[in-house]
């Protein structure tokens, strides 16, 4: 009878010891929470002349600089291949807080009913409100930098999506005129990235 008493006793306190153990993996935090929590520092320029973007293609990164200083390092969405994001040498040369896509977003029926859609395929009499852009800051005709929702792996239309508490703080850092360098690969992969 003792030893059922002990092997009882040790069942109890083992059972309390991984409760208490194992309920505080339950109170973790969830991809979720951990996407909306998710940030980057950013330190403003001392000659806002001097600052330049150098995006990485293949690490998905975007690099603000000021000469050879980071100021802001951040993951970046980039492009599908069937809608790659454009290489090469550019400047921002429009900025808004509150940009809408032109070609791509939400038809909406006479009667209210929404449908995700291109507006070359809006059916005749809806309306089209385009996907929602905030803190656009274009690059070339049509592409640019903006909020959205980031995956670790190309999935833009060829815009470069910047997670939602990061976009503020580069759209604060780029001037109409910011030099933009987009390649495959940056000196800063293997350095910063």
């Amino acid at each position: 009878m003792q030893v059922m008493n002990i092997k009882f006793a040790f069942l109890t306190f083992a059972s309390i010891i991984s409760c208490l153990v194992f309920s505080s993996c339950s109170s973790s935090i969830t991809p979720q929470e951990r996407y909306e929590k998710y940030d980057r520092p950013a330190t403003h320029p001392i000659n806002r002349s001097k600052v330049k973007v150098k995006v990485s293609i293949n690490n998905q990164m975007a690099y603000v600089m000021e000469g050879s200083k980071a100021l802001l390092i951040m993951p970046v969405t980039v492009g599908l291949s069937s809608k790659p994001t454009p290489r090469g040498n550019f400047r921002i040369f429009n900025k808004s807080h509150y940009h809408r896509a032109n070609t791509h977003g939400f038809a909406i029926s006479p009667s209210g009913r929404i449908i995700p859609c291109y507006l070359r395929n809006k059916p005749a009499g809806w309306k089209f409100k385009g996907t929602p852009m905030p803190y656009w800051c274009e690059f070339k005709g049509a592409y640019g930098f903006h909020t959205g929702w980031m995956k670790p792996f190309p999935a833009s239309h060829g815009c470069l999506r910047m997670h939602k508490n990061i976009s503020p703080k580069f759209f604060k850092l780029v001037s109409i005129g910011t030099p933009v360098n987009i390649s495959y690969s940056q000196a800063e992969d293997a350095t910063i990235g």
